[in-house]
């Protein structure tokens, strides 16, 4: 993966000659550069799998409804968005419509990004616009289900699913307040990931930022209120696992690795700590009790964790802070969706290095040593040990992810 310095770096040596010679200021840039970081635009559109150029696009993004492949942002005429006007890139984040005014696919997320205001667009256009121009490789198709292969259906799906409009402060809530919900809902559009959708892919108000599913991957409730996901997490926790990587909890992995790599580990710590205060006011419903699971699962689950876990993850499930996850209390061991549970068992997971921990951590796959029952009652009985409380786990949903990503 090619590191977030490097990335985020790309394109400021031009920077002054550029501001120069279109009679622009460096702080309108600067602040374009500091917005497109706290979007995470670079993370999208680089084939990031493929060590591809950066901000080139042709990273493949899997949606329910099929692959949608990112396009080139540099300026380069051909391949990417030199031709664009401010007026183009601002249509594109406020209303969804390419240079050309077809509809776009909503894996772009137009419908967070039109919360930035206008200045705020134009800043990022004029520092995409200092990034080295890129000639892109051919980038294929996108594999879409019908209708979506015809981009005027799209129009149904706004009409249904896209609330278009500037952020509008709450004037009862503090200033803190409002610059966090700005960057939760609008650039940092994290309700992207973090929130259910319908069966036409289309967010559901009702659940927002409560977790959801996608990629094979569970991005958990993130709610930090009462009954909140991360109701035990304080304001400072959110703020060091967003800014530094790490917390007393735990660590970043996957896609919300790509997140802190190249996003929020650049943001300010007023915003940072805004994103918090945000977050900790979001209260929840409490969570419906579950069966608990039979004493024989229990006790097979128990075994197989002593054996394989405990060493790491400590006896009592507290682990160990700033190092190994602590399975007491936590929101992704406990979330009624077992997918990531299941899959890090499956596969290992490494979490990202950092500026203030630039040392990865990583956890070994076990697909090779433990059956699906064998995983199945250790997730059940992680979610049902040291005060946790979760649906058990079935032998088969562990074979049928086992099952896909094998294919994958």
């Amino acid at each position: 993966m090619i590191g977030a310095r490097g990335i985020v770096a790309l394109g400021l040596a031009g920077i002054m000659q550029t501001a120069a010679a279109q009679d622009l200021s460096w702080s309108e840039i600067e602040r374009g550069r500091y917005l497109a970081i706290a979007s995470n635009c670079v993370s999208c559109h680089t084939d990031l799998d493929h060590d591809g150029t950066p901000w080139a696009g042709g990273r493949e993004m899997e949606t329910p409804f099929g692959v949608i492949v990112t396009p080139n942002i540099t300026s380069d005429d051909a391949t990417g968005i030199g031709r664009w006007t401010r007026d183009d890139f601002w249509r594109a984040l406020h209303e969804g419509r390419r240079r050309d005014g077809s509809y776009m696919y909503p894996a772009f997320p137009y419908t967070h990004f039109t919360r930035m205001p206008r200045q705020d667009v134009d800043a990022i256009y004029e520092y995409l616009r200092t990034i080295p121009p890129v000639e892109a490789d051919h980038v294929p198709e996108e594999e879409l289900l019908l209708p979506l292969q015809v981009r005027t259906a799209i129009s149904a799906w706004n009409a249904l699913h896209f609330d278009q409009g500037v952020f509008v402060p709450d004037l009862d809530k503090s200033d803190e307040w409002n610059r966090g919900a700005y960057l939760v809902t609008g650039p940092g559009h994290c309700g992207a990931c973090h929130t259910d959708r319908n069966i036409l892919g289309g967010e559901q108000e009702d659940e927002f930022l409560r977790g959801a599913t996608l990629e094979n991957w569970h991005a958990p409730n993130i709610r930090g209120g009462e009954h909140g996901g991360i109701a035990h997490w304080s304001h400072d926790d959110i703020v060091a696992y967003l800014g530094s990587g790490r917390n007393e909890h735990t660590a970043p992995m996957t896609r919300m690795g790509e997140v802190v790599e190249f996003s929020t580990q650049h943001l300010t710590e007023g915003d940072l700590g805004a994103i918090a205060t945000y977050l900790k006011s979001l209260e929840d419903t409490p969570r419906d009790a579950s069966d608990p699971p039979e004493e024989a699962v229990l006790q097979a689950g128990q075994a197989t964790y002593f054996d394989n876990c405990a060493a790491c993850h400590h006896a009592d499930g507290s682990g160990e802070a700033y190092m190994f996850a602590r399975l007491a209390g936590s929101n992704k061991v406990q979330s009624d969706d077992p997918t990531t549970l299941i899959r890090i068992i499956l596969e290992g997971a490494q979490a990202i290095p950092t500026n203030d921990h630039p040392g990865p951590l990583a956890m070994p796959a076990f697909d090779w040593k433990l059956d699906d029952d064998q995983i199945a009652d250790l997730i059940t009985y992680m979610r049902n040990a040291w005060g946790n409380k979760g649906p058990a786990v079935s032998a088969s949903e562990v074979a049928d992810l086992r099952e896909t990503l094998g294919e994958d």
